[in-house]
């Protein structure tokens, strides 16, 4: 009898089973629940090209500008004309989280009186000033700065 009564104990394999494979089986429907959240990038406005900025050298024609980098996002006035491409990066780690900008830029391109390339900028924020990652400076006072810090400002707030 004591070896009926130990066998009526255990669990009959196939339950075992059974019980292993639902938790395994909850555990895979979590991890592609989970799979589904994950985080994604977004980018507003300009696209740069690859290697584009390489392709216009200074001196180059506004038209040649416009070929290689398409229309500008706005065009200003400051000693000459001023095309403007505008962009912004941002992300969200979490599908149902508020995303969160990762980088904007402003790519400038600077023509003279003759509609010649007088110089490139491509400047982003840097410590939270706005700083030109192509001459390694921060623009200090003047025109380009008072256009500049609005357009930052306007990003900053989508």
């Amino acid at each position: 009898m004591t070896q009926m009564s130990h066998l009526s104990d255990r669990v009959p394999l196939p339950r075992r089973f059974t019980a292993r494979w639902r938790a395994f089986g909850a555990v895979a429907l979590v991890c592609a629940a989970l799979g589904g959240c994950t985080g994604e990038q977004f980018q507003k406005g300009y696209i740069l090209p690859p290697n584009a900025l390489e392709q216009i050298p200074i001196g180059a024609s506004q038209d040649q500008v416009l070929i290689v980098m398409g229309t500008p996002s706005t065009v200003a006035t400051l000693n000459g004309e001023v095309f403007y491409y505008i962009s912004q990066r941002s992300e969200r780690k979490v599908a149902f989280m508020n995303q969160q900008v990762v980088d904007q830029r402003v790519i400038a391109i600077y023509f003279d009186k003759n509609r010649q390339v007088q110089r490139l900028a491509n400047y982003g924020l840097q410590d939270g000033k706005i700083f030109d990652f192509i001459s390694r400076t921060t623009p200090t006072s003047g025109q380009e700065l008072s256009y500049l810090t609005p357009l930052f400002k306007l990003l900053s707030f989508n």
